[in-house]
């Protein structure tokens, strides 16, 4: 049996999954979620849930959290110690994420040659200058790292250095740049080891207290995974040390959850309505699309693998406003709390369908007296606010998937499969999901004039979504047989080769290694989950002979379901 959560912005649900004789939904919930307590959403979920099977049956919990996500949004992340070498080119104080940001001399060159050793003194000031301001954990970021990981582990030393000595105040945690993966990125490595340092002490808090919480329940057998932005999970153990990876895991879970219940075969657009938000996400020619660089976190481009998913403040609690100049009714991006039919002060969307007849949540005649306080307030008709509430949240809706198949349209599709060369994508068909969906169906269908379906199950696919997914892992290898080099950048691993070694070697060399990487996690990896998503190899010419080859393979399990529901 699989457990999944999806700890969403409104509601925490939860389902219990059986995988003998066919995929079976055992069980399924939904909680308050409690933004300053994000474990007891958890554990109330899973105690709702457990009590409806049998817990010894239970063999894997997939979770995902807004945590990280939420403390980089409401600005309640430790202070990072940011200490790079970046050598000639661009000033590293252009991208620049935190206050505590040191540039010290030194640099290695494309090849992974030093050509500036590392100033010693600058580095020692460096760490003095972020010990004084009580910085405990630090990011080490080089440029050219992924060929070369010296001078990041000069500086990784430098900021440990001091545990031997009595009384000292050393770091807790240290992301090296060349750890997060084998991509030639400056700028956006230096913001994804901030982020990641940024958030690690909250995320492991948080990680801890979920362990403890399952041992109490008489789930410590049971392995637990975290949802990352990919849509694919990484094990709990290695999440401690990459929780930047569960940024933006909600949106992830929301694609992982439409895959799982329902067959796409054509461009369609993935609407999942929430209480708080409304996920937009595109399929092109039946997979889902990702962010091919990596995702932005604010104003920073980072290296997170993510699918591509656009996020609006409009759901089931965003709160209804009238303009006074204009009496222009609104819906978001605000949530006042819950709705009024649900127990709160604030008249929202929820309410608006509940008094178009869309709906028949919680108490309707609250919803109705709460919109006719409002209407007469600026007046309305409580009738024409409920109904130009609801249109101008699925005409935003409409709008923002506009958008976004233009923004996607403007530029090569890249699919979680492969590159659709010169593909234009034109939905056919629109699906819904969240709790609002059914009540939204028919105003989204007038919009978007496309067929419009809601799925069984469809108010907990996001957690349904997050239950199915399989780990995924991916890593980038560097040869270069002049310098008689291989190096896997993400796992630190260096090993000497034969100028013989060619491309194919290579491919082998990579799909053994995260094989194995998949293996010390406890996770099986069949083969044909292994993908090759690049390949290439260049001759290195001096003095008009070839000196030997450069040699680049980056490998992967892609993103997918471990099945599928029955009867969809």
């Amino acid at each position: 049996m699989l457990l999944g959560i999806d700890v969403g912005g409104t509601h925490t649900d939860a389902v219990a999954i059986s995988l003998e004789k066919g995929t079976r939904i055992l069980a399924a919930c939904k909680v308050r979620t409690r933004h300053d307590d994000l474990l007891t959403s958890v554990t109330e979920a899973l105690e709702t849930i457990l009590a409806q099977v049998d817990a010894g049956a239970v063999t894997r919990l997939n979770l995902s959290t807004t945590l990280s996500t939420n403390a980089i949004v409401q600005g309640r992340t430790e202070d990072v110690g940011v200490i790079v070498s970046a050598g000639p080119g661009i000033d590293p104080h252009n991208f620049m994420p935190c206050r505590d940001f040191h540039v010290i001399d030194g640099s290695i060159d494309h090849r992974g040659n030093e050509v500036r050793a590392l100033a010693p003194r600058q580095l020692s000031d460096a760490v003095d200058a972020c010990r004084a301001n009580g910085v405990r954990v630090y990011a080490a970021v080089s440029k050219f790292s992924t060929r070369n990981p010296r001078h990041e582990n000069a500086i990784r030393r430098a900021v440990l250095q001091c545990r031997e000595e009595e009384d000292c105040e050393y770091a807790d945690f240290v992301t090296s740049g060349h750890q997060l993966g084998g991509a030639l990125n400056f700028p956006r490595r230096v913001a994804t080891a901030y982020f990641n340092c940024a958030v690690w002490r909250l995320y492991n808090q948080f990680a801890t207290a979920v362990e403890r919480a399952l041992a109490d329940m008489g789930l410590g057998h049971v392995k637990v995974n975290m949802l990352k932005a990919d849509g694919g999970t990484m094990p709990l153990p290695r999440s401690r040390r990459m929780p930047v990876q569960s940024i933006f895991s909600g949106p992830a879970a929301s694609v992982m959850g439409i895959i799982a219940l329902t067959d796409i075969f054509h461009d369609s657009v993935i609407l999942d309505i929430g209480g708080t938000t409304t996920d937009i996400a595109i399929f092109a020619d039946g997979a889902p699309l990702i962010e091919r660089e990596g995702i932005a976190i604010g104003s920073h481009p980072t290296l997170v693998p993510a699918l591509k998913v656009l996020s609006i403040g409009i759901g089931g609690d965003s709160a209804i406003s009238v303009s006074r100049s204009s009496s222009t009714v609104r819906v978001g991006p605000n949530r006042l709390g819950p709705s009024v039919c649900l127990g709160g002060q604030h008249p929202t969307l929820t309410d608006a369908l509940n008094r178009i007849g869309a709906c028949d949540v919680g108490d309707t005649q609250a919803s109705l007296a709460a919109l006719e306080a409002l209407a007469v307030a600026h007046g309305l008709t409580a009738d024409t606010l409920a109904r130009e509430a609801v249109d101008y949240a699925s005409q935003t809706i409409h709008n923002a998937t506009r958008d976004l198949v233009d923004e996607i349209n403007s530029k090569p599709v890249y699919t979680i499969h492969e590159l659709l060369d010169e593909k234009r994508v034109v939905p056919k068909k629109v699906y819904l999901m969240g709790g609002p969906a059914k009540a939204m169906r028919m105003e989204l269908f007038k919009r978007f004039q496309l067929a419009t379906e809601v799925p069984d199950n469809y108010d907990v696919a996001n957690a349904i979504g997050a239950a199915l997914t399989r780990t995924t892992w991916e890593l980038e290898l560097f040869a270069d047989t002049q310098r008689h080099v291989l190096f896997i950048p993400s796992l630190s691993y260096r090993e000497n080769i034969h100028t013989s070694y060619t491309q194919r070697d290579g491919e082998k060399d990579a799909v053994n290694q995260l094989s194995m990487q998949l293996d010390s996690m406890g996770v099986f990896l069949q083969p044909e989950d292994a993908q090759i998503t690049h390949s290439s190899s260049f001759n290195m010419v001096e003095d008009m002979a070839q000196v030997g080859r450069n040699i680049r393979v980056k490998c992967r399990v892609r993103p997918g379901v471990v099945a599928t529901l029955e009867g969809r």
